[in-house]
């Protein structure tokens, strides 16, 4: 159980939020009046406020609202939240979408500390239930709905995300179809599928975007369309290996092992997988054909090994 602390908006982006008595909260929305509400995934942030008291200590001498935070929360380690957990006061409740974010652009207060803490202990949530909240209400984690977050048949219901790899695609030169077939095939297959983009093909850009979506956004299950092969601008499986803390490698090679019996080219994909942190990352193929093939073969056996690795299914030994 916490408590909150301060509520806080502001009426246009990039300028302070500003604290108030009390908001309301409208439903997929945000705080109504607030600059960042909006049909997006960030529509209410959060942060504790032990983290600011912290920083305070270090000679800061600031307002709540300076890091943009609508909520501060007494109470609450609210980073260790995964991403999915539920908060209600009163009538609220609030679904955590996001933990941290990217720093664009260095605020005033990192001018002036060096730092800003909000990228670091920040949390983003949706509005599932709106109402109002008003400083001094009690917030604390409920249960998440069964209904939101297993499929009929009893199954959790996983998050994916597709990034294609493509110079061309990225340039709109080239229309990607490798990376809708993929989002077909996840949701066909029962997947919330987050997000979809294509990147050019440069390592660094596609590393952020794989720390983004495993640290951040926390999903389950993690695509890459494209640049797994011989050409010097395939960097796919650089950025893999780079951020992934463990390699599953058996993934890749069984894609290898059941395209060589379509083609004998498929000996020359450099494709690998790994996980980081509670992520599967799977490289596929560039080709739509290719990744319907590809995915065929192992999403039936995939959500198998992120529940294991999410703590949902047991281990896969054999009796």
């Amino acid at each position: 159980m916490g408590e909150i602390r301060a509520i806080c908006i502001s009426e246009q982006r990039g300028t302070k939020k500003y604290e108030i008595a009390q908001a309301e909260f409208k439903e997929e929305w945000g705080i109504v009046g607030d600059a960042h509400a909006g049909q997006w995934h960030r529509q209410v942030s959060l942060l504790s406020l032990e983290k600011i008291d912290a920083f305070r200590s270090r000679g800061a001498d600031i307002e709540y609202g300076a890091f943009g935070e609508n909520l501060v929360v007494e109470g609450f380690d609210l980073v260790a939240l995964p991403v999915g957990s539920r908060l209600q006061a009163g009538d609220v409740l609030l679904e955590v979408t996001q933990i941290g974010k990217e720093c664009h652009s260095h605020c005033e207060i990192y001018e002036r500390m060096g730092e800003c803490i909000m990228p670091k202990e920040g949390i983003f949530a949706r509005v599932l239930h709106g109402g109002k909240i008003k400083k001094g209400d009690k917030i604390e984690r409920v249960a998440e709905s069964v209904k939101s977050t297993y499929t009929a048949a009893g199954r959790r219901t996983y998050t994916a995300a597709v990034i294609t790899l493509s110079d061309k695609g990225y340039a709109g030169e080239r229309e990607d179809k490798s990376g809708p077939m993929a989002q077909q095939m996840l949701l066909e297959a029962g997947y919330e599928v987050a997000e979809i983009f294509i990147l050019p093909d440069e390592q660094k850009m596609l590393e952020q975007e794989l720390i983004r979506l495993a640290d951040q956004k926390q999903v389950d299950l993690i695509l890459t369309t494209g640049g797994t092969g011989f050409s010097k601008r395939d960097i796919t499986p650089e950025a893999t290996i780079a951020v992934c803390d463990r390699m599953a490698r058996g993934i890749s090679e069984a894609i290898r092992s059941y395209s060589m019996t379509i083609t004998k080219r498929a000996m020359l994909s450099r494709a690998e997988s790994g996980i980081r942190k509670e992520t599967l990352i799977v490289n596929l193929p560039g080709s739509p054909k290719a990744v319907r093939e590809a995915l065929t073969y192992i999403l039936p056996e995939l959500g198998h090994g992120i529940g294991i690795l999410r703590g949902t299914e047991g281990e896969c030994a054999r009796k």
